[in-house]
């Protein structure tokens, strides 16, 4: 039979059974915060970064396209699927720093607040209890659809207009002025083996992409109210993974 050291359980300390003293307890609390606020920045920075690609892919697609006559519309169109791409990779990043926006807000709301305004009340007496619950159990508090919305209306809607207004120009001017139906179809057709129908789909499927993006996708919350409400209560689509965590 194997046999313990008796010291070894004297050395052991039961944290659960001991109350924590108040300097105890904000020192936990501002230690939670700034890390939850440096995993905040990092992904904000993270975001930042996928806009910034976008940006200059957008600007150097414009600027090859419209380098000579020579060179093809599809450069636009190979743009627009290169900006949706960033998209997609955005909205994912947005729903992880929404995840840690959220237990920032919450402690800046129900801890910071009260202390500043001299009112060591929390609004909500249940705050702790949720970003607890976070920690164990971390889940998206935004869609995937609803995320993709909110970063096409913050950013991108305007990129996607800069491309289709630029491939509206290319194919109207170039490498022809187009006078007619047919010089719009000889320079949407150029040298390629592609109908000339193809491009001019393409550019109605995005369209409407677009407007079903704004229009149909979920809205994100307008006031904080409603949106740390909504968060507390609804866990979307899947817990995130340790590895992501």
């Amino acid at each position: 039979m194997k046999h313990e050291d008796p010291d070894l359980h004297a050395e052991r300390v039961d944290y659960e059974s001991k109350s924590l003293t108040r300097p105890e307890y904000i020192s936990a609390i501002v230690h939670l915060y700034r890390g939850e606020l440096h995993r905040a920045t990092v992904w904000r920075l993270r975001l930042d970064n996928t806009t910034n690609w976008s940006i200059i892919t957008t600007a150097g697609m414009l600027s090859f396209a419209f380098d000579g006559r020579e060179h093809s519309h599809w450069v636009l169109l190979t743009g627009i699927l290169l900006l949706t791409s960033f998209l997609s990779i955005e909205a994912r990043r947005f729903r992880f720093f929404d995840v840690w926006r959220y237990r920032v807000r919450r402690i800046e709301e129900n801890f910071y607040g009260p202390i500043l305004q001299r009112d060591p009340v929390s609004p909500d007496s249940g705050w702790g209890d949720r970003v607890a619950e976070d920690l164990l159990h971390p889940v998206f508090k935004i869609s995937y659809r609803a995320a993709l919305r909110a970063r096409f209306i913050r950013n991108y809607w305007v990129l996607y207009l800069v491309l289709l207004g630029g491939w509206m120009l290319k194919v109207l001017h170039e490498p022809e002025v187009a006078q007619d139906f047919d010089g719009l179809k000889q320079n949407l057709q150029g040298n390629s083996v592609v109908p000339w129908q193809v491009p001019i789909a393409i550019f109605i499927v995005v369209v409407v992409v677009m407007i079903v993006t704004v229009l149909f996708f979920p809205k994100a919350p307008l006031n904080e109210e409603s949106y740390w409400s909504q968060k507390s209560d609804s866990h979307y689509e899947r817990e995130i993974g340790d590895l992501d965590v």
